[in-house]
């Protein structure tokens, strides 16, 4: 995230309360995957500020980082949206899953046999990694993640999936490389409309 470690501190207390409140407010356990993901997010920001504090590197905190940011989301995001949409979208949303566990797989072997290494660059974080593919991998994530949230049949996550892809394009343009890490940041504030769905959802009859 931009800025450096406090920043990280104060954004993953806050995004992990919002994930806390998402978890204590669920009602039907198909929703939980969903809701709890503020609380991986939270935990996410906080693990950053491991990094700004290790003064970047390729030690344990960016690995955990890396592990979190790239194929843990792939398969967390549409999995989650799976597990909660409406049957209706059953279908599409199972392909999308199929993207990201392909993609999941495909990051994870990269991470496996390359170093992962953070760069401090002002105030943001590079993260650098030897992914062979890198334009398919990064497609088959943005599907998984943002494109389930459009596909999910549901408004509020389709409004929730309009905003992160905006802050992907955004970030993408003003941080090229340190795309990675403040989309993460990005998508980890918009967490509280998460909040907002949980508390919108229905009982389960």
């Amino acid at each position: 995230m931009c800025w450096g470690a406090t920043a990280d501190l104060v954004a993953g207390a806050g995004v992990t309360g919002v994930g806390l409140a998402c978890v204590t407010r669920v009602r039907d356990v198909r929703d939980l995957p969903l809701a709890a993901l503020p609380l991986l997010l939270g935990a996410h920001q906080l693990v950053e500020a491991m990094v700004w504090d290790a003064g970047g590197g390729s030690g344990p905190a960016t690995v955990v980082w890396a592990v979190i940011a790239l194929p843990l989301l792939a398969v967390w995001v549409p999995s989650g949206v799976w597990c909660a949409a409406p049957p209706h979208a059953g279908r599409r949303l199972g392909a999308v899953l199929a993207v990201g566990v392909a993609t999941a797989a495909g990051l994870a072997y990269g991470l496996a046999v390359g170093p992962v290494t953070a760069q401090i660059r002002g105030h943001t974080i590079g993260y650098v990694t030897d992914l062979s593919h890198p334009v398919l991998l990064v497609t088959g994530y943005l599907l998984a993640t943002v494109g389930s949230l459009l596909l999910s049949g549901d408004r509020r996550l389709l409004t929730l999936g309009v905003f992160v892809a905006v802050g992907a394009l955004v970030c993408w343009t003003l941080w090229r490389l340190e795309f990675v890490s403040t989309w993460c940041a990005f998508a980890a504030v918009c967490s509280v409309l998460l909040l907002g769905w949980v508390r919108a959802r229905p009982a389960p009859r």
